[in-house]
C-alpha cells in the first residue's frame, strides 16, 4: 500500500509528519498526501482550464510549439515524447509552464537555460489559474523540504535557500483513451528528475509504480489528497537514502487529464551528497547541468542549449527517466 500522510500533521506533530515522511521515502519512493493546502476552488479552475486547452485544434496550439522553445515551456504534441528504453513514444500530450519571467528579464535575454518567458494560450482563466497553482505548489514543495531537513537531520531551512527560484515545472497532461496497440503506455516506465513531484488528478485510474524488488501496483485514488514522489535529484542529493521509484501511466479507458508540479532546484544548485550520509555514490553536480542531461535522453529538443560542460545524469539500473505522471 502506498503510506498516506495527513499535511496537517507537519503543523500539529512535525517530528512525527518526518518520520512518516522519512519512512516513505527510504522504503516506497512515493506518498499520499491529505488535506493539502490548496483551495479547491484552484485546483477545479486549473483542470477546467487545462481541459479547454487541450480541447483545441492542433493549429491553435502549434504556435505555442515547444519544440521550437529552447526553455522547455510550451505544448507538446501527442506522441512528440519516448522514454529511455521504450519501443513507443508516450500517448500523451502536454503543456509545460515554469517560473514566471518576463521577456526582458536579464535572465532571459541573456538567455540562461530554464530561463524564457512563459507561453499564454488564450484560454479564459488559464495565465492567472496557473501562476496561483504554481505558487501554491513551490509553497508546498519547500515546506515538505522543511520534513526532509528534519528527517535527515540537516536544519530546517537548508533546502530553502535552494528553491528560492527554482527550474519548477508546472506540466499540464491529457492521456487519450488507449487504441489497443501492444505495450501501448500512456507514458512508459520512468523515474522523474527534481527533488519531489507534487501529482494531481482527475481521478481515471493508470498511474502505477512499481517498488525495487516488487511488482507493478495500482497508486489508490484519495479524493483530495497528492500524489507525492520522489525524483532522481533528491534521492542523489540524500545519497540514495531516499528512493525515486519507476512509474508509468497505463492508456486509460477514458480521457485523463493530470496536473504535475515538478520541484528542481535553483540552476547554481550544488547537489552534493548531504553531511551525514556517508561516502558520497555520486560526484557533485550542478541542478542546472543535471536537469539538462536528463531531459536530453528523454526529449532532445526540449533541453536548452548547453552553456558549460555538463555530467551525464545516470537513472538507477533497470529504470528509465521522464517527465510525465
Amino acid at each position: 500500500m502506498i503510506p498516506v500522510l495527513d499535511f496537517e500533521d507537519l503543523g500539529d506533530d512535525p517530528e512525527g509528519f518526518a518520520f512518516a515522511l522519512g519512512q516513505a521515502c527510504r522504503e516506497d519512493g512515493f506518498f499520499l498526501l491529505a488535506n493539502p493546502p490548496v483551495p479547491e476552488e484552484l485546483l477545479a479552475r486549473v483542470f477546467a482550464a487545462s481541459a479547454a486547452f487541450f480541447v483545441q485544434p492542433e493549429a491553435v496550439k502549434l504556435p505555442l510549439s515547444i519544440e521550437g522553445n529552447p526553455r522547455n515551456r510550451g505544448w507538446a504534441r501527442l506522441g512528440s515524447e519516448q522514454q529511455d528504453g521504450a519501443d513507443h513514444p508516450d500517448r500523451k500530450e502536454a503543456f509545460n509552464i515554469g517560473l514566471e519571467l518576463v521577456a526582458n528579464d536579464p535572465r532571459v535575454v541573456a538567455g540562461e537555460p530554464f530561463r524564457g518567458a512563459n507561453l499564454w494560450p488564450d484560454v479564459p482563466d488559464f495565465r492567472d489559474s496557473m501562476l496561483a497553482y504554481y505558487a501554491a505548489m513551490w509553497a508546498l514543495g519547500v515546506k515538505l523540504h522543511e520534513a526532509v531537513a528534519m528527517d535527515l537531520g540537516v536544519p530546517p531551512d537548508f533546502f530553502a535557500r535552494h528553491f528560492t527560484e527554482p527550474m519548477a515545472t508546472l506540466r499540464l497532461l491529457r492521456y487519450p483513451p488507449g487504441t489497443g496497440v501492444a505495450d501501448e503506455r500512456g507514458a512508459s516506465a520512468h523515474t522523474d528528475y527534481g527533488a519531489l513531484t507534487l501529482l494531481a488528478t482527475d481521478g481515471e485510474p493508470g498511474l502505477q509504480v512499481r517498488p525495487r524488488g516488487g511488482h507493478w501496483m495500482d497508486v489508490p485514488q484519495l479524493p483530495g489528497a497528492l500524489i507525492v514522489n520522489i525524483g532522481d535529484c533528491l534521492m542523489r542529493w540524500t545519497n540514495d537514502i531516499y528512493v525515486s521509484t519507476t512509474h508509468r501511466v497505463l492508456p486509460p479507458a477514458r480521457t485523463r487529464h493530470s496536473v504535475a508540479f515538478f520541484l528542481d532546484p535553483n540552476p547554481e544548485s550544488l547537489i552534493a551528497a548531504l553531511p551525514g550520509t556517508g561516502t558520497p555514490v555520486y560526484p557533485p553536480v550542478r541542478a542546472v547541468d543535471y536537469l539538462r542531461s536528463r531531459l536530453e535522453s528523454t526529449a532532445p529538443g526540449e533541453a536548452p542549449a548547453q552553456d558549460s560542460p555538463s555530467e551525464e545524469g545516470q537513472a538507477p539500473e533497470g529504470q528509465a527517466a521522464g517527465i510525465a505522471s
